[in-house]
C-alpha cells in the first residue's frame, strides 16, 4: 500500500522538499495530489536522511503546502513499450502526441537504462549510408558510432536531421533498421515540420518520434532524451538497427543548468554544473554494438554551438566522449551550400572502419584522402588569390582553386532532398578530381586511376 505525505516544507521553482518520508529511493517515481484534485508527477532528485528533494515535471502553480499531498509510487520514470511504437509520435515523457489512442504494453523499462561493460562491446566496423556525399565520402559514419553534428544558431541543422533520418540504411543487410528521433526544446513550427516530414516521405514507418517543446518544464527536456534511448534499446533487442538522433542537446544542457541552479549547486564552466561530462556520457554510452546480440544503436546527437565556439563546455565535452563531430559551417551557408558542412574540421574517428572492399568500395580510402587534399590546397590557393589577386597563382594553384569551387558547388552541396548512394558520391569525387592534373593524385594507388576512370580535363 503506498503512503501518503502530507510534510511538503518548501517549494522552489520545479523543487520540492518533503520531510519525515521513510524507505524512498534516489530517481522514484512520485505523484502530488493538489487540493482540487489534481495529479501531477516528480521524481526524487535527492535523499537525505528523512528528507527527500522532488524534481517536478510540471510547474508548482496552485500548490498548497498544507493542503497537497505527496505519494511515492516505488519505481523509477518507466517507458511503455511494444514493437507497435513503431509509426508512432510521442511527448517528451512517452505519452502519445499524434491523437492515436496508447499503446499496448508487452513490457515496461525504466528510462534510466544500466552503463554498458565495455568489455561486451563489438568494435563498429559496418558503414551506415546517410546519402549525403559530405559525410558518407569523407566522414563516414560506422554502425555502432556516436557521431555527434556541431551547428550554430540559425543553421539548417532541423532539414540536416530530417534528411539523415529519411536516408540512413545499412547497405547489403537484410536485417531491419529503425530511427529513433527525439526532439529536445524545439518549437512548435518546428515539431510540426519534422512530424509533416517524416509522414510525407514514409518515414514514419520505421521511426519512433519524441516531442518536447519550448514551453515544455524545464524537468521534461531532461527525460525526453533518456525516453528516445530506452525505445532504440528495446528496439535493439528485437534485433534491429537503430539510429539514434537528438537534436538539440544544447537545449538538454540550459535545462540541466536551470535545474542544477534551482538547487543552488556550485556552478562550473559558464554555469552549467560539475558533473555535466558525466550526464552526457550517460546519454552518449548507451550507443554501441553488444557481442552475441545482432542489434545495435548508432547516434547523432545534434547540437547547436553558443556563439559558434567550438570551445565552449558543450561541444568541448560532447567531443570528449564521442567519435568525432561533423561541422556546419556559416560561412558556407552564407553562399547558399546545402547541407553547409564544413568537411576540413569535420571529423569521424571511426570512418577507416567501414570502407573499403566489401563494405563500400575498395578506392574510397584513396579518394576520400586526395579530396581533403586537394580541398585543403584549394581553399588555401582561394585565400592567397583574394589578397595578392589571381596573378599571383600558378597555373596548378588556379586548376586547386577551381577544384574547391566545384567541390562545394557540386559535391558538399547536394541539396536536402537528394539521396546519392556511395557509388554515385565515390564517382563524383573522381569526376572532380579530374580538374587536377593525373601527376598531382599523389594520394591514391595508380591501379585505382586508370580502374575507375579518371579523365584528365583539357
Amino acid at each position: 500500500m503506498l503512503k501518503e505525505y502530507k510534510t511538503i516544507s518548501e517549494v522552489s521553482g520545479p523543487l520540492m522538499i518533503v520531510d519525515s518520508v521513510s524507505q524512498v529511493s534516489y530517481g522514484e517515481l512520485a505523484e502530488i495530489e493538489l487540493e482540487s484534485g489534481e495529479i501531477r508527477s516528480a521524481k526524487v532528485l535527492e535523499v537525505d536522511g528523512a528528507r527527500v528533494i522532488l524534481q517536478m515535471f510540471e510547474n508548482s502553480v496552485g500548490i498548497n503546502l498544507d493542503g497537497s499531498k505527496v505519494r511515492f509510487l516505488g519505481h523509477a520514470l518507466e517507458l511503455t513499450l511494444s514493437p507497435e511504437i513503431l509509426g508512432r509520435v510521442f511527448d517528451g515523457m512517452g505519452k502519445p502526441y499524434d491523437g492515436i489512442p496508447a499503446i499496448i504494453s508487452r513490457e515496461k523499462r525504466d528510462i534510466n537504462g544500466l552503463p554498458t561493460n565495455p568489455a561486451s562491446r563489438n568494435y563498429p566496423s559496418e558503414f551506415i549510408q546517410t546519402g549525403i556525399s559530405a559525410i558518407d565520402g569523407l566522414n563516414t559514419l560506422v554502425r555502432g558510432q556516436k557521431l555527434p553534428i556541431f551547428s550554430g544558431s540559425g543553421l539548417p541543422h532541423a532539414q540536416l536531421a530530417a534528411q539523415i533520418a529519411r536516408q540512413a540504411t545499412v547497405r547489403g543487410s537484410n536485417e531491419k533498421f529503425a530511427v529513433v528521433f527525439a526532439a529536445i526544446g524545439i518549437t512548435y513550427e518546428e515539431a510540426e515540420f519534422f512530424i509533416s516530414d517524416f509522414k510525407k516521405t514514409g518515414a514514419i514507418e520505421r521511426s519512433v518520434v519524441f516531442i518536447n517543446l519550448a514551453n515544455d518544464p524545464a524537468v521534461e527536456r531532461l527525460a525526453t532524451p533518456r525516453m528516445a534511448l530506452t525505445a532504440a534499446e528495446y528496439l535493439a533487442d528485437l534485433g534491429m538497427h537503430v539510429l539514434v538522433i537528438l537534436t538539440d542537446i544544447t537545449n538538454y544542457a540550459e535545462a540541466l543548468r536551470e535545474v542544477s541552479a534551482a538547487r543552488k549547486e556550485v556552478p562550473g564552466r559558464k554555469g552549467y554544473p560539475g558533473y555535466m561530462y558525466t550526464d552526457l556520457a550517460t546519454l552518449y554510452e548507451r550507443a554501441g554494438r553488444i557481442k552475441g546480440k545482432e542489434g545495435s544503436i548508432t547516434m547523432i546527437p545534434i547540437l547547436t554551438m553558443p556563439e559558434d565556439d567550438k570551445t565552449h563546455p558543450i561541444p568541448d565535452l560532447t567531443g570528449y566522449i564521442t567519435e568525432g563531430q561533423i561541422i556546419l559551417s556559416r560561412e558556407l551557408y552564407r553562399k547558399g551550400i546545402k547541407p553547409c558542412i564544413d568537411v576540413l574540421p569535420s571529423l569521424s574517428r571511426l570512418k577507416d572502419k567501414g570502407i573499403g572492399k566489401d563494405k563500400t568500395r575498395e578506392d574510397h580510402a584513396s579518394t576520400m584522402n586526395q579530396l581533403f587534399a586537394a580541398y585543403a590546397r584549394g581553399k588555401e590557393a582561394k585565400e592567397l588569390s583574394a589578397i595578392l589577386g589571381e596573378s599571383a597563382l600558378s597555373s596548378v594553384d588556379l586548376l586547386y582553386s577551381k577544384f574547391a569551387t566545384e567541390f562545394e558547388k557540386y559535391y558538399v552541396s547536394q541539396g536536402f532532398e537528394i539521396n546519392r548512394t556511395i557509388e554515385e558520391t565515390l564517382d563524383l569525387g573522381w569526376k572532380l578530381l579530374s580538374i587536377l592534373p593525373k601527376s598531382e593524385l599523389k594520394r591514391i594507388d595508380s591501379k585505382f586511376i586508370d580502374k575507375y576512370g579518371y579523365k584528365e580535363e583539357a
